[in-house]
């Protein structure tokens, strides 16, 4: 699908987006494997050559925030501490963008890496760990808690256990994070919002992101009902919303899990398509949370199921075609530099 890039010159900062090999894994998982395992094989080798291939498409992406994905851990350094590996590679390919070599860009600008908050005190062990494998970039962590008692939502590979945000021990790993002035992302599902809010009002000094919008389901069981769910989940942010301590990223939809759009690249949809697929989501979540407490995501490589890197921000841009600068300056750059303290890619 090719589009003329709107508004090529807007800054933008991509808050969120992985870097990985899945090669070495994809013989674990014997097929008929998942249908979210199977949407990631085409991208399952995605490291800094494809990622600048992607961002260097046309938009004005300035800087990005890598997003923890499990990849390249280390072993060697024990089973709390080898996602610290991670850290670790991801800090190598920030300085090499940083270089000058690729251009302007600088990827990977933040990190955010994981640390297994159910280790309960002793995560602040690991989350030191990782601050001193990358003391400038490193921002925080996610633990994911995604989860759903139908399996085929996600697959086994990537359910957590159920209400894990809620878990006493979890949180007390998670106190950890604020001690040290760290961010927290969470990638939960739609049913799981509400988990979310207990973990900000419990904690509601710490910074936390959540991720995808909140992860609005449109497969496997919950396929057809996203019109049924969406007072639900519409309710669920706005109560999120209230939580002073809580941003929110604006993407994540086309993931195959949400079905916006329902069959993928095969479908080839258009940016003012996906924008209107989109909409309900990104304006209930705008006008919940205001426009200094949102920003827009990639969730590349993921969501190439979806769209292509240029045509999933023309259709962001679609959807903010009416707001101020000042708003568009917000939404794009300027409060994702502020929360994952990145500001001086602005400067």
């Amino acid at each position: 699908m090719t589009e003329d890039i709107l508004e090529p010159d807007l800054p933008i900062i991509d808050p969120h987006h992985h870097l990985w090999d899945l090669r070495p894994m994809l013989p674990m998982f014997p097929e008929p494997r998942h249908r979210f395992l199977e949407t990631l094989v085409p991208v399952a080798h995605y490291t800094f050559d494809q990622f600048h291939a992607d961002v260097t498409t046309g938009h004005n992406i300035v800087a990005t925030v890598f997003m923890e994905c499990g990849a390249f851990y280390n072993a060697d350094y024990g089973e709390a501490k080898k996602p610290v590996g991670e850290v670790e590679y991801v800090n190598g390919v920030a300085a090499q963008s940083a270089s000058g070599l690729y251009g302007d860009l600088r990827a990977c600008a933040g990190i955010v890496g994981h640390a297994d908050l159910t280790l309960g005190s002793a995560a602040g062990e690991v989350l030191d760990a990782l601050h001193a494998a990358s003391p400038m970039r490193f921002k925080g962590i996610r633990h994911q808690g995604a989860w759903d008692a139908d399996p085929e939502v996600l697959g086994p590979p990537f359910h957590a256990p159920p209400e894990l945000y809620r878990d006493s021990t979890f949180r007390e790993g998670f106190a950890e994070i604020g001690k040290r002035g760290m961010s927290f992302d969470a990638w939960i599902l739609e049913p799981q919002i509400p988990d979310v809010v207990d973990l900000a009002r419990a904690f509601p000094d710490t910074p936390i992101c959540l991720d995808h919008c909140g992860t609005p389901l449109g497969s496997a069981s919950y396929a057809g009902k996203l019109h049924e769910r969406f007072d639900t989940w519409r309710h669920s942010i706005k109560e999120l919303a209230a939580c002073e301590n809580v941003v929110v990223k604006l993407g994540g939809l086309a993931m195959h899990n949400c079905a916006l759009p329902e069959k993928g690249p095969a479908a080839g949809s258009t940016s003012d398509h996906l924008a209107g697929l989109w909409r309900p989501y990104i304006e209930t979540c705008i006008e919940a949370f205001g426009p200094q407490r949102a920003m827009f995501e990639s969730n590349y490589p993921v969501d190439r199921w979806g769209a292509t890197y240029p045509v999933l921000w023309n259709a962001f841009k679609w959807l903010t075609h009416g707001a101020s600068a000042d708003e568009k300056a917000a939404l794009y750059a300027g409060n994702a530099a502020r929360f994952y303290r990145i500001e001086e890619v602005l400067a």
